[in-house]
This record gives C-alpha cells, sequence and structure tokens, in this order.
C-alpha cells in the first residue's frame, strides 16, 4: 500500500517485542474525501491514526500545544500582498506529522494489514496522526528547518517567517500543514519549495485560489477573500439550502437574554453552528455583531436563540459571495476604528464594543478591507461611554499589525467618535477606569 510505503520511507516505527510493564496504544485506518473549492472531488485520501485519547500525559506525552496562523496576519499577509503585487503561491506538505521527531516512548498495536511476528507491536520513532503531541512535534521540526534556511520567526506570530527585504522578501505562513509563500520574485518562492520538497515532499498548489477554507480569486483590481463554499455547506447541514434569505444577520428589533423561552432538549447543533459561524469571522465582519450575541448563550440555548441563529444562516444565503476585498492600489497605511455602546446588554448591564483595523479607505466613504475585527463585551461597567470605546487595547493592536510585517515602530492612526478616547489615544496615560463592582 502507498500508505505503508510512507510510513516506511520516514522510519516511522521499528518493531519490536513489548517491554514489561509497557503498554502500546491502538490505531485505526481512516478514510475520507479531499474536495476542491468548487466541491467536486479533488482526491480520496487514507491515513493511519493512532488513539492518541488513550495516551497518558506525564508517560506518553508532555506538551501538545502547537501554534497556527492568526487570522489576522493571514489578512494582513494577503493585503500587502495584493497591494504590492506580489507572487502568492501555497503548497501543503504530504504527510506532514510523520516528520515530526518524538521525545517519549510510544508503543502501538500494528495496524490492520500490517503482518508481524506474534507479540510484536510497533516502537513509534516519529509522530504519527492521532497522537496529543503530534502537531507540536512537526511544527518544531518545521521551524527548525526554515530557520536553518535562514528564515526568522516572528515575534508576535511564530507561524509567519521572513527573509530578506525589498525585491529579496520572503514570507512564509504556516497553518499546520497548509504553507502560504508571498514574494515579489518568482524565483525566490520557487527556490524555497524546491528546498522544502527536498526534506518533506510537499504538494506544489501553485498560484493560491483555496487555502484554509478561503477562496482566494486575483485580478489586476486586487484580491478578495470569499467563503462561499463554507457558507453552502453550513446551508446543507442546517437544512436551509432552498430557505429564503433575510436582509439582516438578526431579526430587526429582537434583543436576546439568558431567558428567551424553552432550553433545547440537544444543545450540540446549536453548539456546532456557532463554531462554523465564528470561523466565518474570517472574511465576515458584517455577522460579527449577531455571532456576539449568539456565543453568549452557548451554555444553555433556548428555542429563541436557535431560531436567531438560523436566521443568520438566512441572511448568510443571500449574501454567500460577500467578503473581503484588498486593492491593488492601495496606500498601506493602517487605519483603526473603534466605537462601542453603553450598557446594552440586558443581562449584564455591560457595554458591547467593537473595533476594526482596516487597510487604506475607498472613494465614496466606503470602510477599507478589514486586517482585524473584533466585537466583544466590556468586562467593566462603564459609568461613561468613553472607557467603553477606550478600554480596547488599540494602541497595542496597531503596533502589532505594522511590526508583524513592517518592523516599524511609526504611528498609526486610530479614529474614534468619542472625544474621551481620542485623548487616551493621544496621551498613552495612566487612565483608571470607573468600575461598578457590584
Amino acid at each position: 500500500m502507498m500508505k505503508f510505503s510512507h510510513l516506511g520511507r520516514n522510519q516511522t516505527w521499528q518493531i519490536t517485542k513489548l517491554p514489561p510493564g509497557k503498554r502500546a496504544i491502538g490505531c485505526k485506518w481512516v478514510f475520507r474525501l479531499k474536495l476542491k473549492d468548487d466541491g467536486t472531488i479533488d482526491r480520496h485520501k487514507t491515513r493511519l491514526v493512532a488513539k492518541g485519547y488513550t495516551q497518558v500525559e506525564g508517560v506518553d506525552y508532555v506538551e501538545s500545544f502547537s501554534p497556527v496562523a492568526k487570522t489576522v496576519t493571514v489578512r494582513l499577509l494577503l493585503a500587502v500582498a495584493a497591494a504590492q503585487d506580489w507572487v502568492i503561491h501555497q503548497l501543503d506538505v504530504n504527510n506532514a506529522f510523520l516528520h515530526g521527531k518524538l521525545d517519549e516512548e510510544i508503543f502501538m498495536t500494528p495496524p490492520e494489514g500490517y503482518q508481524v511476528a506474534d507479540g510484536c507491536v510497533c516502537r513509534l520513532t516519529r509522530s504519527l496522526y492521532g497522537l496529543k503531541q503530534a502537531s507540536r512535534q512537526w511544527n518544531q521540526e518545521f521551524t527548525s528547518r526554515l530557520v536553518s534556511f535562514d528564515f526568522t520567526q516572528c515575534c508576535h506570530d511564530h507561524c509567519l517567517f521572513t527573509k530578506g527585504s525589498g525585491n529579496n522578501f520572503l514570507g512564509l505562513l504556516v497553518y499546520v500543514d497548509d504553507v502560504l509563500v508571498v514574494s515579489p520574485s518568482l524565483a525566490l518562492v520557487t527556490s524555497v519549495k524546491v528546498y522544502l520538497d527536498g526534506l518533506f515532499t510537499i504538494k506544489d498548489l501553485g498560484v493560491a485560489r483555496y487555502s484554509l477554507g478561503l477562496q482566494i480569486a486575483r485580478s489586476a483590481d486586487g484580491l478578495s477573500l470569499t467563503q462561499t463554499k463554507y457558507i453552502h455547506d453550513i446551508l446543507v447541514d442546517t437544512g436551509l439550502s432552498s430557505a429564503k434569505s433575510v436582509t439582516t444577520p438578526l431579526p430587526q428589533g429582537v434583543k436576546l437574554c439568558s431567558e428567551s423561552g424553552s432550553l433545547l432538549a440537544d444543545p450540540e447543533p446549536y453548539h456546532r453552528l456557532i463554531g462554523r459561524l465564528l470561523y466565518l469571522g474570517f472574511t465576515r465582519s458584517d455577522i460579527s455583531y449577531g455571532v456576539q450575541q449568539l456565543i453568549q448563550f452557548l451554555l444553555h440555548p433556548c428555542d429563541r436563540h436557535w431560531a436567531a441563529a438560523l436566521h443568520l444562516v438566512r441572511y448568510l444565503k443571500g449574501t454567500a459571495q460577500t467578503g473581503l476585498f484588498f486593492p491593488s492600489a492601495s496606500s498601506l497605511d493602517v487605519r483603526a476604528f473603534c466605537d462601542a455602546d453603553w450598557g446594552s446588554c440586558p443581562d449584564t448591564r455591560r457595554s458591547i464594543f467593537s473595533k476594526d483595523q482596516l487597510a487604506d479607505l475607498f472613494t465614496k466613504n466606503l470602510l477599507g478591507p478589514l486586517f482585524a475585527s473584533l466585537l466583544s463585551k466590556m468586562d467593566l461597567f462603564s459609568l461613561s461611554p468613553g472607557p467603553s470605546c477606550g478600554g480596547s487595547d488599540e494602541i497595542v493592536a496597531l503596533v502589532l499589525i505594522r511590526m508583524v510585517i513592517f518592523q516599524s515602530e511609526e504611528s498609526d492612526g486610530c479614529e474614534d467618535d468619542d472625544a474621551d478616547s481620542v485623548l487616551i489615544a493621544e496621551y498613552v496615560a495612566d487612565i483608571s477606569f470607573h468600575v461598578d463592582a457590584g
């Protein structure tokens, strides 16, 4: 089998007798379809997965955390690439987790179809899908290889790697085993592909068109990011493919609270839907407020909350093609806009706060493409709207955005409709907020 050849080539295990006092974890074959961005079948995938849920912490693994690229970094890198007319390619690493080196001694029962002598097991020498530490070990291996190739790891996002500057700039963004590569030079992009293919064996996907569930379309005018296929999958999952669309994310005039009807008998579909809506925030800041309202009721969702969530899905049906657009004729100025209401939550009286970092402004007073967007409920009970608006870390966020790519400490713009917030932004002073401890 081809999968066994991959496992053997990577020297994933050694056949040995199970030592006394040791136990072997199980494994299973997993089969699934890999789809293209239009929903058609790309290829059939087979993967051997260890039953990591039987691992014991402190024995079979110690650390399991592994970083993934931040959404703001993905948007930022693509926005800069569009504005600078850079090459944007993508690739994925074949059998990525099999390249991670294990620090622990782990034994596994032989997979189905793999013949070994009686009483023998597989002693894992490399990581395997399903292990608790698999993603972490792969990330460490990939990072060390990039650093050896003179890439610099970004301290603000450990999945962003950069090399060179100007026409020799090369940016590489990693999301587990999916990799985006940007550069002014196609030759530089090719060079890093050759380097990685010599180490891991990669699948060169060419010009980036579909990555991380994002449909990437590029023209002379700029670059657009949409999640149309992802929205279609949500519509199918909720049974609303044929439903009538609506024009607002939430029903007009409706304020949701914790006591909004009868509790759902099974909250799992609500949880799953909210999780998928959260990921849609990658390109759809227009649903941020609606999702923020719905996510408050994950613990005890009611029928009215479910109805509101389905209303939001019907809104997505009519706006499935909506997304972000990064114009090619754009400056790299960064602006931040923030605003807040005042104690609007009916359950807690907390304020709802919104902040957006934007790249440039379009004509006709339309907002430019979003680098980052956050809608959240303030932890403070504000006695005036000023702290509600300025209670965010806008200054820190703007510095982060500039430093991720430009490594610059130049000032950026922060725009707000509240005088107190403007004062806080202009003078980084020690501002004490009024807090209602009750």
